[in-house]
């Protein structure tokens, strides 16, 4: 959602219309008359810092769009965005060395907000082989990388099937996020060749949607996991996520410790 020369009354209904409620119910919601959001929807009142942040709460509003909310209300962002390396960000960046570490040799990586990836492990690397060399230079995209024809699809055994979840991971981070990039990446994806989802055969035996490629060892499956940090209040921060993937199977666990 673009905010630039956006008013805030005009941001706030954006929102509030993205999230499909109405002034009514985002008035109940943050406690206020509706009539007064009215008068803010249309620029007749300008509202206060702690009711722009009330606002943006009561929206479940990203970070990054609280910040822009307050700048289009003329306040100062309150979220840093702090860069990875910096000083401030040492326990975050020790805490995500040690989870790609002990997560060994099984792999992980970390992506941000547009699933581009920050850091990842030696192990995901070994999964890694024969995607085309521009998909894998920075900044790579996993989702990209994983199902452009020239990237990991045509080793997914069940590549339907993951694409969907796939997909479907990423309509629901556009449904949150109303990010504009990650519609266009979507679009991007979909284009792609790919059969479409259908019963697995083995869809009765799964509690989740597996990974499964098929590779010189036979073929691996993997089950996968994805840590946030909780309680975040920086934007770089509160967009991380850290995805790593499980052996399904002890064959799969074999061939990961074998390689390591």
């Amino acid at each position: 959602m673009t905010t630039a020369q956006v008013p805030v009354g005009t941001l706030l209904r954006q929102w509030r219309e993205h999230r499909r409620l109405s002034q009514a119910d985002l008035s109940l919601q943050a406690d206020i008359s509706t009539r007064h959001l009215s008068f803010v929807e249309t620029g007749r009142a300008l509202p206060s810092r702690d009711m722009v942040l009330l606002l943006a709460e009561s929206l479940d509003l990203p970070l990054r769009d609280r910040n822009r909310m307050l700048l289009a209300a003329g306040f100062a962002p309150l979220f840093t965005q702090s860069s990875l390396d910096a000083p401030r960000m040492d326990a975050v960046g020790q805490a995500i060395r040690r989870a790609l570490h002990d997560h060994n040799p099984y792999p992980a990586t970390v992506v941000d907000g547009s699933w581009r990836m920050v850091d990842a492990n030696a192990a995901l690397h070994t999964l890694l082989t024969g995607i085309a060399p521009r998909l894998l230079t920075p900044p790579v995209n996993i989702l990209r990388a994983s199902l452009h024809p020239d990237g990991l699809a045509p080793r997914i055994v069940n590549l339907a099937q993951w694409r969907e979840h796939v997909l479907c991971r990423l309509r629901r981070k556009i449904a949150f996020t109303a990010d504009e990039s990650l519609g266009e990446l979507y679009d991007e994806l979909c284009s792609y060749p790919g059969d479409l989802p259908r019963p697995s055969p083995t869809a009765g035996e799964d509690v989740v949607v597996p990974l499964r490629l098929r590779g010189d060892d036979g073929e691996l499956a993997f089950v996968g996991t994805i840590t946030t940090f909780g309680g975040a209040v920086d934007v770089t921060v509160s967009e991380l996520s850290i995805e790593a993937l499980y052996p399904a199977d002890e064959h799969t666990a074999s061939v990961m410790r074998s390689r390591a």
